[in-house]
């Protein structure tokens, strides 16, 4: 959309479908060819998410689509954005059904389906021949992706990744597929239909940055050199379900300031399994009022039923405490006095990490992107969600918790695998994930600081 204001490019859209065709910038448009996938890897505000309900929409009223399935990163972006925007642009006549799935039924028969990617099974069964998948980049169960590929069989099916990049596995798994064709954009791209205000604010605040790259210049930044995380190690221990839990904390990083503009505050769920080792259980982060952060941290504390509340208090100080307890009087609370510097508090964590004894459930973009920027010296941008979570983890105590459980397994003959699992030792036996054991059990990999038992 270019050369004129937004609202006046949405009415013409709206009232003539046609209309894109004639207000859409080129690279908005479906590219020629024989393609399996439309990748566009664009920055914030380019206008993703209109030009994937655009093309959907002529699709199914020319017919060249007509089992569309529609999956966004929760059930909430699927009915307020995504759906949303389809229904805006769909055409005349088009019907709107809210049952199990949010679903539009075009005159022709075509009919799009809504999914969350939060719940991948929910894709199991359905055949499509055309699909969009929007904010890719941050779906929390990536193998959401898997299931719907299973279902895109019907005759020459195609499908449009809508994402901010990042590079988690699934987009450079598709930037390196011969079916796709790539489009990639910046937020300047489309600064005409945008607020100069707000153009002016990201562009003051992020431009330069690692962040302003990925977020507004649409950048696929590649691993930082030297960075205490890689995400290849992340997707590695990445497991679909936590086991049975034995402690859960909830662990807080408040912001200083409660303005539109300021830090988020970060606030992770983690627990300790009976296996010992350390899962990641939910990414809670935003801008809050400190009225606000504490009731999400009560309320996860409650929904996890969570052992305790750890928070750092180096700039908050009692009033953290108090603030909670405004809240939840009778909550378990600790504080968290970050004397040392964040990167040598952050280093244990890492280690652990590297040991095979974290994993994360599911995927946490948001939090993942300040891990894997994170560098041993400091710096590499926002750093809230990561600190949250050494507290959160450093509270778990996993250090002194896992070698007894290792010893006590390994003397039982049970193998661990890095996924995770844990099994009886067999020669040449294979994981679940498909890893395969050690051929000596006198040989294992051992826990951090041994090789024998």
């Amino acid at each position: 959309m270019h050369g004129r204001s937004l609202a006046a490019d949405l009415r013409a859209a709206l009232l003539d479908p046609r209309a894109w065709q004639r207000i859409a910038r080129p690279e908005q448009l479906p590219p020629p060819g024989d393609w399996a996938t439309w990748l566009i890897l664009a920055g914030r505000g380019w206008g993703k998410t209109f030009t994937g309900a655009q093309t959907i929409a002529a699709w199914a009223r020319e017919g060249s689509a007509r089992r569309i399935a529609v999956v966004a990163p929760t059930l909430a972006d699927v009915r307020d954005l995504a759906m949303r925007v389809l229904r805006d642009v769909a055409g005349p006549g088009v019907e709107y059904r809210e049952s199990r799935h949010f679903s539009l039924c075009w005159p022709n028969g075509a009919e799009a389906m809504g999914f969350s990617a939060e719940d991948p099974d929910s894709l199991r069964g359905y055949e499509f021949d055309a699909a969009w998948c929007d904010e890719a980049g941050a779906w929390r169960y990536p193998d959401a992706f898997d299931q719907l590929q299973c279902g895109l069989r019907i005759g020459m099916a195609r499908q449009i990744v809508t994402t901010t990049p990042r590079p988690v596995r699934l987009i450079r798994e598709l930037l390196v597929d011969p079916r796709t064709v790539v489009t990639r954009g910046r937020t300047l791209d489309n600064a005409a239909n945008l607020a100069p205000d707000a153009v002016r604010h990201l562009v003051a605040r992020y431009g330069g940055t690692r962040l302003g790259r990925q977020e507004l210049d649409g950048e696929l930044l590649d691993e930082v050199p030297g960075a205490l995380w890689t995400r290849d190690s992340i997707d590695a221990l990445r497991v679909r379900a936590a086991p049975e839990l034995v402690r859960v904390v909830v662990a807080i990083d408040p912001a200083v300031s409660t303005s539109e503009y300021a830090d988020e505050t970060g606030i992770v769920v983690v627990g300790r399994g009976t296996d010992g080792q350390g899962y990641v259980l939910a990414d809670l982060s935003g801008r809050y009022t400190p009225d606000g952060w504490a009731r999400r941290a009560v309320d996860a504390f409650r929904a996890w039923e969570a052992d305790r509340i750890v928070a750092e208090v180096n700039n908050g100080g009692d009033l953290v405490e108090t603030t909670l307890r405004t809240v939840d009087a009778l909550i378990p609370y600790r504080a968290v006095h970050a004397a040392r510097g964040k990167r040598t508090r952050a280093e244990p964590v890492a280690a652990l990490y590297e040991q095979g004894r974290v994993h994360h459930v599911g995927a946490f973009p948001d939090l993942e992107d300040q891990l894997c920027a994170a560098l041993p010296e400091g710096g590499g941008g926002p750093d809230d969600r990561l600190d949250a979570l050494v507290y959160g983890i450093t509270e778990l105590d996993l250090a002194g918790s896992a070698w007894e459980w290792w010893v006590e397994d390994f003397a039982r003959g049970v193998w661990h695998c890095p996924c995770g699992q844990k099994f009886g030792w067999v020669p040449g036996r294979r994981c679940e994930c498909g890893r395969q054991v050690a051929d000596r059990y006198d040989e294992p990999v051992p826990p951090p600081g041994a090789s024998t038992v």
